[in-house]
């Protein structure tokens, strides 16, 4: 019997590490990437404004699905056998050490991403992975005669024969990944942009650009959209996470509604309603002469406070205890409810997610193997599957990734069975 003949559609993190896994795992294998373009670990080099957010300190696998607006139950059992924990051991066994962030998010220690491409790249070198750049996969056909075997064409027009492959081309719509898939029997879910920020264009944000709120919470009215978190003014508009989450969760009903829609922000969300209006009318007293522009009893930044204090309509020399109940109604409604007119979106940074790709009831998650095309494999955003910011795309490209090229070399149950260690 020949060499087990592997090829794995894309260079990023889902393609390098699956391919990794799989030379690994089967030392005799020929395991070779092709990555489209000349630039392989592309987005990994960008990411986290070129520091790479790896993953995401979050050890309990229940606990992390709960970051996968698409995704986190097909992913449950996939995190019992390659979780957080196993991405930091694997990099720290390559001399690459992780550190975790106040919120969670883990990076390299040096703080520079090429550190994380360095270390895939010698890995997969060490572990004979060949890699061609430039060159994509054009077409794929059964073998004749051989199932589970595939004739693939390239896009530099050669022709090479695989016994599995492996489809790590993104969410990009334009991949060509998508094409092969549907043209295997698969459903492909629209692809739509997932973590993106909101433009609004409005008086009470002028001038704010770089202020932020430590926790806020926002809303979606006629949905069930709703996010709490820190919250970031841009000179577009609004983001932090707690706009991010919300455009993950909310991917498709935000693009249904052509990204034109009405946000609620509530700024104090540490008062309810009454407890909001109680501590206006305390202020009423205890800061009777000062004047309300120059001071915020609920702790918010001072400009964002004018900015309230004018949209509810009081005059900049107004005292506190000159504000009438109807002035003091107007005020908590703009601090508990700012509603906003969302007129578009952006892109977060240079990291692109969608929501979308090939359907998940469709790909068996123990071996990440189609059900449809024995022997094709897929890992990454080439499924319908996208997480929160913070680390979480990253951490479903390895797992998926080490998962599928454990299956492609013959070991299916993930463990290495003369020892009973991961490996790979």
């Amino acid at each position: 019997m020949g060499k087990r003949q592997v090829m794995v559609a894309g260079g990023g993190a889902a393609g390098y590490f699956a391919a990794i896994a799989c030379a690994g795992a089967d030392p005799t294998a020929v395991v070779t990437i092709y990555e489209a373009t000349a630039h392989p670990l592309a987005k990994v080099k960008v990411s986290g404004g070129g520091r790479c957010n790896v993953t995401h300190a979050c050890f309990e696998p229940r606990e992390l699905v709960r970051h996968y607006p698409r995704g986190g139950r097909e992913l449950l059992g996939a995190f019992h056998r390659w979780q957080p924990r196993d991405t930091v051991e694997w990099f720290e066994q390559r001399g690459v050490a992780l550190k975790a962030e106040a919120d969670g998010r883990m990076f390299p220690v040096t703080d520079d991403s090429q550190t994380i491409v360095d270390g895939l790249q010698i890995a997969a070198a060490k572990a004979g992975v060949r890699l061609v750049v430039g060159t994509g996969i054009k077409q794929v056909k059964p073998a004749a005669g051989a199932t589970g075997n595939f004739l693939v064409t390239l896009t530099s027009g050669e022709t090479a024969t695989c016994d599995r492959l492996l489809l790590a081309t993104g969410g990009n719509r334009t991949n060509t990944g998508f094409e092969i898939a549907r043209q295997s029997g698969h459903t492909i879910e629209p692809p739509v942009p997932s973590l993106f920020t909101f433009k609004i264009d409005d008086p009470r944000l002028l001038g704010l650009p770089g202020l932020s709120v430590g926790e806020a919470v926002t809303t979606v009215p006629g949905t069930a959209l709703k996010e709490r978190g820190p919250l970031l003014v841009t000179h577009w508009g609004l983001s932090g996470p707690a706009i991010l989450k919300l455009s993950a969760w909310g991917a498709r009903v935000l693009h249904d509604c052509n990204y034109r829609f009405k946000l609620l922000v509530n700024w104090a969300p540490q008062f309810d309603a009454g407890s909001l209006r109680a501590e206006l009318e305390k202020a009423r007293t205890s800061g009777a002469r000062k004047q309300v522009v120059n001071w915020c009893p609920l702790g918010l930044p001072l400009r964002l406070w004018e900015k309230l204090a004018g949209a509810a309509g009081l005059r900049s020399d107004a005292v506190w205890a000159g504000l009438s109940g109807a002035a003091l109604r107007a005020l908590a409604g703009q601090v508990g409810a700012t509603e906003f007119a969302v007129s578009g979106k952006s892109m977060f940074k240079e990291e692109f997610v969608t929501c979308g790709g090939v359907r998940l009831s469709e790909v068996d998650f123990k071996t990440m193997e189609s059900r449809l095309a024995p022997g094709l494999h897929f890992a990454g955003e080439v499924l319908d599957i996208d997480g929160l910011t913070g680390g979480f795309n990253f951490q479903a490209a390895w797992t998926s990734g080490w998962v599928a090229g454990r299956a492609m070399a013959g070991k299916a149950d993930g463990r290495d069975g003369k020892t009973g260690n991961k490996s790979g």
